[in-house]
């Protein structure tokens, strides 16, 4: 079992950058696959980004791609994603993902571990 917990999440403007943090716990020995997704009201969850844990590969989804980065450093079991350039939509609830089988995937299902989500809302 892998715990995850999100924090970085606020109130910000538009144009302000956020880093999120996701510290995973637990069984995290060995490379595992991670990711961000988010929710906004009435909205299903949508994926932003992705990195492998062998390589640090890093997918995005095309509507942040040159905004928000991933990355991750192993040995703090941290995972991040750095925000630039936020707008109202980006407000959301925003969830780290994580899975032992270590391979990039923009859906939700083939991520076994999940955080609690942390809430993002960038007014204009």
């Amino acid at each position: 079992q892998v715990q995850l917990v999100e924090s970085g999440g606020g109130l910000v403007r538009t144009g302000d950058s956020l880093r999120l943090s996701c510290v995973a716990s637990g069984s995290t020995t060995g490379a595992y696959a991670a990711a961000w997704f988010r929710q906004a009201p009435g909205k299903g969850r949508s994926f932003l980004a992705s990195i492998r844990g062998s390589d640090s590969r890093t997918y995005y989804a095309t509507s942040v791609q040159g905004r928000f980065t991933i990355s991750r450093d192993n040995d703090k079991n941290t995972v991040y994603l750095q925000m630039n350039d936020l707008i109202p939509e980006d407000t959301a609830v925003y969830y780290c993902a994580a899975d032992s089988f270590d391979r990039s995937s923009y859906a939700a299902a083939e991520y076994a571990y999940w955080g609690q989500g942390t809430q993002v809302t960038v007014s204009s």
